[in-house]
């Protein structure tokens, strides 16, 4: 699924929130990109296979599938790295988009 000008815009601003407090390589911030996009394409496909679908739903679909998601990002990141995105993302108000916290 090819995401929309938005969506973009909000994978990059999560790439540049993350690349900078993980002090990321080029090559990791790559990969964090190429994640990040897929991720939010699984989103808007959520969303668009489920048009009514709450806020609940998404996130409920999204903590779901988090351990795999992350699994992925052991991948890539060292284990320092690792520790503070599980930091931001424990406090993240929203990520890729959605709210995930009322």
């Amino acid at each position: 699924m090819n995401l929309t000008p938005e969506q973009r815009d909000q994978v990059v601003a999560e790439l540049k929130k993350f690349g900078a407090d993980l002090q990321l390589s080029d090559e990791q911030k790559s990969k964090l990109q190429e994640f990040l996009t897929e991720a939010r394409a699984k989103v808007a496909e959520y969303h668009q296979a489920n048009p009514n679908a709450t806020r609940a739903d998404i996130i409920k679909q999204v903590a779901a599938n988090r351990d795999q998601l992350r699994q992925r990002l052991v991948n890539f990141l060292n284990p320092e790295q690792l520790k503070k995105w599980d930091a931001e993302v424990s406090k993240a108000k929203e990520f890729l988009g959605q709210q995930l916290a009322a």
